[in-house]
């Protein structure tokens, strides 16, 4: 089992990590989280976890043992598996989530796509208990990353919400508005918006 991968970042877009390391790049899955957290460095390390199923090979990364454990939680719930479990990591922050989680929120949790209003309190009904007793605790805020060039941050968020597998031309439509509403915004907070709004 791999605990984690740590080399030099060799490619990054908002879904996707490339770590290269000992001479193999190894693609891995992030949440908007870990991007933000990596985007930038040259050297990373990543909690790893590992999906293997008949059909494919899957690695998910986290910045913090905290995201992964997070993860871990949250594909245990019935009905949701790990790119809905990076959905809601991608839409919420670890600190966030907790706090939704054990205030029983269960409205917030139903703006994330694909979450239903079953599925938001089968989370919370199967989680409140086991965040209470875990420490993932309140997670650092991060630092927002100042980009002036509006369309690379468009290109890049529209290239991430394809990878989540929405459609390209809602999400264009979608990311065109928070940008004329939020110009100055990064592209981790224009993807958050743009998930709650698809």
């Amino acid at each position: 089992m791999i605990e984690y991968i740590k080399g030099e970042l060799t490619e990054i877009t908002p879904a996707m990590a490339v770590i290269e390391c000992n001479g193999l790049g190894y693609g891995i899955n992030v949440s908007l989280n870990t991007y933000s957290a990596i985007q930038g460095k040259k050297e990373v390390k990543l909690y790893i976890y590992e999906s293997i199923r008949e059909d494919a090979y899957i690695l998910y990364g986290f910045a913090t043992k905290q995201e992964r454990e997070l993860f871990l939680l949250l594909i245990s719930v019935s009905g949701i598996g790990g790119n809905t479990a990076r959905m809601i990591l991608s839409a919420l922050t670890p600190s966030e989530l907790c706090n939704v989680i054990s205030s029983g929120n269960d409205k917030l949790l139903k703006t994330v796509k694909g979450i239903g209003l079953k599925t938001a309190q089968r989370i919370i009904v199967d989680l409140k208990d086991k965040i209470s007793t875990t420490d993932i605790g309140t997670s650092t805020t991060l630092a927002p990353v100042n980009i002036t060039a509006n369309n690379e941050i468009y290109e890049e968020a529209i290239a991430a919400l394809t990878m989540l597998g929405f459609a390209q031309a809602p999400s264009q439509k979608v990311v065109a508005a928070i940008l004329k509403e939020e110009p100055e915004a990064a592209v981790e907070k224009v993807i958050k918006l743009a998930l709650k709004r698809l």
